[in-house]
């Protein structure tokens, strides 16, 4: 019944904080000399004792085509340890001048779910020949068959699960037996005899009961499972909702075929974050610092592009009242203010309703209070940098000679006021809607909101300043 997690797990968690710390300089040169010379008895000499965080540390600080190199030398079971602490990104690129049977030998001497995660960040086409040589390839074949992003690709199949027809003192037994093969219990799962899931235990229910007590007596309530397709976002969201420890996914007969644990939900986030501020910096979710010169292009191309568009049509409202400007020259010192506010205020409240979709506090329902809050904060900062403005120009003319500065000073102020207002508005209120519509909100942040911005505000400080100065000025 049991599905003990493994010891890669903590070695994982181990060796990802020992990647930060510094490098060995001198065994890191004295490495690369070696691989230069290509000397590889010497090589495999020097690093014979080398524990798998150090190992990791050396192979991220080597030009890439040496750490290739150099991880092809590597015995198995070091390149395995050392796989195990890369991340994906990392790790595809190490692997790539790898023969399909050594890939399959390392991807044997990993946990299953070291070795789905493998496979998942290799090309496609090398995937199937590495599984024709692995004995638990079926069970590989399942884990991959998910789709990515999901519960089923993220889950670990490493869990305990006791019948509920047990006692305290049989379960209690169960456990010890695993217990060198078991590096974090956060709850033990009660499954029926159709080995459906039930309930689950807490630690301390087995210390603080009798060994006959009966596990169906003492087990909670689930609060909640997951599905093996549900989206990571849906995952996350529900165990922040609950505060949940770990989410078990069970299969359509409700069968426990793993759990989502902390350290998942942690990778989520972090997941999440960075393809939010990837796509909010107008870069592909999916961009690599090593990708190609065309793979660059194909990722940022687009997006510089779109601003493009959005620059120029700017442009052309700019150009529309070209007459305007040759009446009153001034009026071009401040476009670039009133688009620096635009953009400013528009990026700082879609950042902010994102982030609070991303993390559950902004729901479909408070669509009105949330559009009415960014509106009245707006209103207020707005207000306030005008008037800061306003008491600036008017300070200039003291010093420079301008036509009707009063008026001038007023256009400047209410226009930036104006622009604050709609700016915020439309940044808070986009990814709303996008959400609603079941599209990424995170679409809506950077170049998108900033081009928008940047036309809305030139149209609004020209209609404003049209009104209230230049009428007075011709």
């Amino acid at each position: 019944m049991t599905q003990p997690e493994t010891a890669s797990t903590a070695n994982t968690e181990a060796g990802s904080a020992g990647v930060d710390r510094p490098v060995d300089r001198d065994k890191l040169h004295e490495l690369e000399r070696l691989l230069k010379k290509e000397k590889r008895g010497k090589t495999l000499k020097l690093v014979a004792d080398t524990p798998p965080d150090e190992l990791i540390r050396l192979l991220i600080n080597l030009p890439l085509r040496r750490a290739r190199r150099f991880f092809t030398w590597l015995p198995e079971t070091q390149a395995a340890a050392a796989l195990v602490l890369l991340s994906p990104e990392l790790r595809a690129a190490l692997v790539l001048d790898l023969s399909v049977e050594r890939l399959a030998r390392l991807a044997g001497l990993l946990e299953q779910d070291d070795a789905a995660e493998l496979l998942g960040d290799l090309p496609e086409e090398l995937v199937e020949p590495i599984l024709a040589l692995m004995e638990s390839a079926e069970a590989l074949r399942e884990r991959l068959a998910f789709a990515e992003d999901t519960a089923g690709e993220i889950m670990s199949s490493q869990f305990v699960a006791v019948l509920d027809d047990w006692d305290v003192g049989t379960a209690t037994r169960m456990i010890r037996r695993k217990a060198a093969e078991i590096s974090k219990l956060y709850e033990i799962y009660v499954v029926d005899e159709e080995r459906q899931l039930v309930g689950l235990l807490k630690l301390r229910d087995f210390l603080l009961n009798s060994a006959d007590t009966p596990v169906r007596q003492l087990m909670r309530e689930l609060p909640a499972s997951v599905g093996p397709e549900t989206d990571q976002e849906e995952v996350l969201e529900l165990a922040m909702r609950l505060d949940l420890q770990t989410v078990p996914v069970v299969d359509e007969d409700q069968r426990v075929i793993g759990r989502i644990t902390v350290e998942e939900l942690a990778e989520i986030v972090r997941d999440e974050a960075e393809e939010d501020m990837m796509i909010m910096s107008g870069v592909a979710p999916d961009a690599l610092p090593d990708d190609s010169v065309r793979r660059i292009i194909r990722a940022r191309l687009p997006w510089l592009l779109g601003g493009l568009v959005g620059a120029s049509l700017a442009g052309l409202v700019v150009g529309s009242f070209e007459g305007r400007l040759q009446q009153a020259a001034i009026l071009a010192s401040f476009i670039p203010i009133v688009m620096a506010m635009a953009g400013n205020a528009g990026i700082q409240a879609s950042a902010v309703t994102v982030q609070g979709l991303a993390a559950g506090n902004v729901w479909h329902g408070d669509f009105g209070s949330r559009l009415g809050k960014e509106f009245l904060g707006a209103l207020i900062n707005g207000t306030m940098v005008a008037v800061v403005l306003t008491l600036l120009v008017l300070l200039v003319a003291e010093f420079v000679p301008l036509v009707e500065p009063l008026r001038l000073a007023l256009a400047a102020g209410i226009s930036v006021a104006t622009v604050t207002v709609v700016a915020a508005t439309f940044g808070a209120g986009v990814p709303l809607i996008l959400d609603r519509l079941g599209f990424d909100p995170a679409v809506a942040s950077g170049v998108f909101i900033m081009t928008a911005n940047d036309i809305l505000s030139v149209l609004v400080y020209f209609l404003i300043a049209s009104s209230i100065y230049l009428t007075q000025i011709v």
